[in-house]
């Protein structure tokens, strides 16, 4: 008997209805690239459908292998211990069902160039005046504890920097590691360029991208001397959705390749040995289908995931492994400062 494929995106989840709405027209689009096969997706929390839903919809339509993929730019935590979690214990829960995983976004010749679409869309609005040898790029990632997600914000930078032909470019994270952004941006400032043009790094919008630019008016304001330009973020360009549907085909086609060489979980990666061998688990359950419109009876102090884990108050019982670097002058303590 053959198997009736299904398609489930499984994303973090925000508390920003802008959000959750972008990503649900990614997932629409991802439904007319691959018209053969029922697509459904869902949170890990903060916003509902959850994932758990999300695969009840594909089963009610009879699907018995659904095809996942992490609705994901990196694979940090989320994408490798806590959605596999989820995904897991559905599956166990279901006898006969199959869930394949597929990999992230990851670094793609397709992601690289939506990239540089919306660095040429904020280039050409803000007008020619400036040349690019004359202009710094600051690429912006999420910022995770997981030092190979965050090389590969450093790499797209770089891909884009030589790519387009900009005079210099650095990276900064809106959280967690770093450098953060307001720091990142006042040392950029002091390299001598004219122009700075700051891309978020994101495929939604958020708290965290309005983050971003509110940090870019503030160290604009120090600085009138230097245009600052801020760039979209990725959103729904048609070659993340190309990249989406590729992640699908991979898993099809046997050619899922889940780069598991830099994983802090399974190698010992510099400065994260200790995480070696740590159970696959997630850590969300609590917080399944809260997000926005939403009240519930317990007290995150999530600031929409800033992904401080370890500065979320949970008392739920559950740990996560200290980043080693928390206490990095330029990262997280400068961000706890600046709220006061």
């Amino acid at each position: 008997m053959t198997a009736k494929l299904g398609v489930m995106v499984c994303g973090h989840g925000s508390r920003d209805a802008g959000a959750v709405a972008e990503f649900a027209t990614v997932a629409e689009g991802l439904r007319r690239r691959l018209p053969d096969y029922p697509v459904e997706y869902g949170y890990l929390e903060f916003a509902t459908p959850i994932i758990r839903t999300g695969l009840d919809r594909l089963r009610e339509q009879g699907v018995d292998h659904v095809l996942a993929v992490p609705g994901m730019l990196f694979a940090a935590g989320h994408a490798k211990n806590d959605i596999p979690s989820v995904l897991n214990t559905y599956a166990a829960g279901h006898g006969g069902l199959r869930i394949d995983y597929g990999r992230e976004l990851g670094i793609d010749p397709r992601m690289i160039r939506a990239a540089g679409d919306r660095v040429r869309e904020a280039l050409d609005a803000a007008g020619g005046g400036v040349p690019l040898h004359e202009t710094l790029l600051m690429v912006v990632g999420r910022g995770a504890s997981d030092p190979d997600a965050n090389s590969n914000v450093a790499k797209v930078m770089r891909m884009l920097w030589e790519g387009l032909g900009f005079g210099w470019g650095e990276t900064c994270y809106s959280g967690v590691t770093f450098p953060l952004v307001e720091p990142g941006l006042e040392h950029a400032a002091r390299l001598g360029y004219r122009r700075i043009v700051v891309f978020p790094y994101f495929l939604f919008t958020g708290i965290l991208v309005e983050r971003i630019y509110a940090y870019t008016d503030r160290v604009a304001a120090r600085h009138p001397e230097i245009e600052f330009v801020k760039a979209p973020y990725l959103n729904d360009h048609p070659l993340v959705i190309d990249t989406f549907a590729e992640r699908v085909r991979e898993i099809l086609e046997g050619a899922n390749t889940m780069n598991c060489q830099m994983c802090k979980y399974r190698e010992q990666v510099l400065g994260f040995e200790a995480e070696v061998g740590l159970p696959q688990e997630s850590h969300h359950h609590h917080v399944e289908g809260i997000g926005t419109g939403h009240s519930h009876g317990h007290d995150h102090h999530h600031h929409d995931h800033d992904h401080g884990h370890d500065d979320h108050d949970h008392h739920h019982g559950h740990h996560h492994h200290p980043y080693p670097h928390a206490d990095h002058p330029l990262g997280p303590v400068s961000m706890k400062k600046d709220r006061g």
